[in-house]
């Protein structure tokens, strides 16, 4: 087996079966059958990494799931072919970050995936100053029982104080040292993403992706200059919360059956009009292509010119499976008109 990431899932993707023409370039990927999602990978922006164009979340784990069912979630994830991962430090107090430890190393998979971590909101190690983020980072390995993190985000809104170039300057220590691959970032604003491109070029580590709150229901966060210097600097964007805290997969309607929990609460906030407006035309848009709403969510995502690969999460293998069904929507522009009117 190869000893480093990028290089095995590179060469899986390269060698991965492939056969387009068995079935109709709109049909979603099958939940049965081979896993024809593993000839399935986009480039993830310049890390180098090929990855499905949906990464498993696990902002779960170890909070609303256990460890035996996040097993089985990403048991369901890896036999559909997918290949990357994405969790922070502050899921679950680390939890999260066990939990996926646990599993890579007991099925043998860690060449095999693209593991991401978002740091910086642990209340152990708060913060991107460099003494912190080190610490957060060794920690996290630990945690997750590998010599490497892939895909490392930096949180900015865990630390607003924090200089820009002494983050980067111990994001390059990071990367130099193998700790970490490739920098990516959340919520930080466009001007900082501008003044982190300025370092890069005297020779800092270059911020490749971006993760930004983003769905139907939510695009105003992903403002104009935001999007448009993500866009001019060529980065991958892995938008999170990619069905608004499970609003989208449409289960739950009314505030009776979801008032008493923390996601409850979360879904509740769009149980009005223009929330039932965009549920319907899921409904619709998902009838006419006999798949559920929740990868008529994911193939809106995917139909915007920005997305690289959105980062979900699910409760459930079955959740998987419906998830991964968006990757082959491909909905046509009166659908996409249709959900655009409805979510205004």
């Amino acid at each position: 087996m190869a000893t480093s990431g990028v290089g095995s899932v590179t060469d899986a993707a390269a060698a991965a079966p492939h056969s387009p023409a068995l079935v109709h370039p709109s049909a979603p990927i099958p939940v049965q059958g081979p896993p024809i999602g593993e000839g399935v990978r986009i480039a993830l922006g310049e890390t180098g990494f090929r990855v499905f164009p949906l990464i498993l979340g696990g902002a779960e784990f170890g909070w609303n799931v256990d460890l035996e069912s996040s097993h089985e979630i990403l048991d369901a994830y890896a036999g559909l072919g997918g290949n990357a991962l994405h969790t922070a430090d502050s899921y679950s107090g680390g939890r999260s970050e066990h939990i996926i430890g646990q599993w890579l190393r007991s099925r043998g998979v860690r060449d095999d995936v693209v593991l991401s971590v978002r740091v910086g909101g642990h209340p152990d190690n708060p913060g991107l100053g460099p003494v912190n983020l080190v610490r957060a980072v060794e920690a996290s390995l630990t945690r997750l029982g590998t010599d490497r993190i892939d895909l490392l985000y930096l949180d900015a809104s865990a630390d607003r104080s924090a200089v820009l170039e002494d983050t980067l300057a111990t994001a390059e220590w990071l990367v130099e040292s193998g700790k970490a691959r490739a920098i990516g970032a959340t919520e930080y604003a466009a001007e900082q993403l501008v003044q982190a491109r300025i370092l890069a070029s005297a020779g800092y580590p270059r911020i490749t992706v971006l993760d930004v709150p983003f769905n139907i229901v939510r695009r105003d966060e992903f403002d104009a200059d935001l999007r448009l210097v993500a866009a001019a600097q060529g980065m991958a964007v892995t938008p999170s919360h990619a069905l608004e805290h499970g609003f989208l997969s449409g289960r739950l309607r009314t505030r009776a059956k979801g008032s008493l929990s923390v996601r409850g609460l979360q879904i509740a906030a769009h149980l009005n009009r223009r929330g039932s407006r965009t549920l319907r035309a899921l409904d619709a848009v998902g009838s006419e292509l006999g798949v559920p709403d929740a990868a008529v969510a994911v193939g809106w995502l995917l139909a915007q010119r920005i997305v690289t690969a959105p980062i979900i999460n699910a409760f459930a293998p079955q959740h998987v499976e419906e998830l991964v069904q968006g990757v082959g929507v491909r909905l046509s522009r009166s659908q996409l008109a249709e959900i655009a009117r409805a979510a205004e």
